[in-house]
């Protein structure tokens, strides 16, 4: 195709003689340009992030104490039951002491008959300070 077709002017022999033809806007100009990058807002804003995580955690911690009123409540009533089985606890262990001393002094005076000038029961230790008995058994070799 020839520029003189395309244009619609017959008879042309240079191009100079071409009518001068300028691209311009269309009529009532172009539609504004985008240049701002819009990103639809999509999900709750960040306030309303922060509220629902506030009152969660808000939620959560006054779970956690009322758990933990209940667990003391249920501790201190453990220590109480302790504190009011102690004595008799205390008791019983007393009375198998005894009996357990019993024997080991009665074993101890068989064993150590004779040994001229031996004290049965006397401690061994040339000590004033008095040392509380360990729990349990005396002597695991003595019945």
């Amino acid at each position: 195709m020839t520029e003189a077709f395309i244009r619609k002017k017959s008879g042309m022999v240079s191009v100079k003689e071409m009518p001068i033809l300028q691209d311009g806007p269309p009529p009532g100009g172009f539609a504004p340009v985008r240049y701002a990058r819009r990103i639809p807002t999509k999900g709750p804003s960040a306030v309303a992030i922060f509220l629902a995580t506030f009152t969660a955690f808000s939620w959560g911690m006054y779970e956690v104490g009322k758990g933990n009123k209940i667990r003391r409540a249920f501790k201190e009533e453990k220590y109480a039951a302790r504190r009011a089985i102690l004595p008799m606890l205390q008791a019983e262990e007393d009375e198998r002491f005894a009996s357990e001393w019993k024997k080991y002094l009665e074993e101890e005076a068989r064993i150590m008959k004779d040994v001229p000038g031996w004290k049965v029961g006397e401690s061994v230790y040339h000590s004033k300070r008095w040392m509380p008995p360990a729990s349990g058994e005396l002597r695991p070799d003595v019945w």
